[in-house]
């Protein structure tokens, strides 16, 4: 008997790529990342495989409400070079656009693939909580409204199928009384006839025995 355990690949019908709104303003910036990257990836759903697409597309709002801990918001410096000698560019955080650094923090904890790129494309970042993506967020709500509205209707049936089939406990009471009575009238106790035998008295016959005379 072989262990093998069969890989669960999810068809194109079976993943759903929903819309979600984040929050940015007074949330950290690694914690946010972190979260962000999570739904991008699809990790938090039950058919998430590591290479496919089944995460979701997130839309953060808010980003220039986003905060950092510790001395970071002075410290902290975003290089890149263009691989040209001297070519070395240094930018401290607080001259980072907001929306840029939530995505270099998100950029940096996605899988290194050629998913990430595709994952980062659904990643909308907006600096007050104005955005055009009203309309997906709509749909995604009324699926998942509709969704929940069949599983209800599903366990309503469910549960009037279930009371239809079970005996109520009174009228299982009241056959357990009758059945009780019909076989206390047929167990009945015969009382044995007396016998009477007549005992017959036989008389001892008298026996006379005559006495000869000398």
């Amino acid at each position: 008997m072989s262990n093998k355990i069969e890989q669960y690949n999810p068809s194109a019908k079976e993943i759903v790529n929903d819309w979600k709104v984040v929050d940015a303003n007074g949330q950290t910036l690694g914690i946010l990342a972190s979260n962000i990257a999570t739904m991008l990836m699809g990790k938090h759903k039950p058919n998430y495989v590591p290479h496919m697409l089944t995460g979701d597309y997130v839309v953060v709002i808010n980003a220039s409400g986003i905060k950092v801990t510790g001395m970071k918001s002075e410290q902290k410096l975003y290089t890149r070079h263009s691989q040209y000698p001297g070519n070395i560019k240094k930018i401290p955080y607080n001259r980072m656009p907001s929306s840029k650094v939530i995505q270099l923090a998100v950029k940096g904890m996605l899988p290194k693939n050629k998913l990430s790129s595709k994952m980062l494309k659904r990643l909308k970042i907006y600096d007050d909580s104005n955005h055009p993506h009203s309309a997906q967020l709509l749909g995604t709500e009324n699926r998942l409204n509709s969704k929940k509205e069949s599983l209800s209707s599903g366990l309503k049936s469910n549960k009037s199928s279930k009371k239809k089939n079970d005996i109520p406990s009174s009228a299982t009471s009241e056959e357990n009384k009758v059945s009780a009575k019909a076989t206390t009238t047929k167990a009945k106790t015969t009382k044995p006839k007396a016998t009477t035998a007549k005992a017959k008295t036989t008389k001892p016959k008298a026996t006379t025995t005559k006495v000869k005379e000398d």
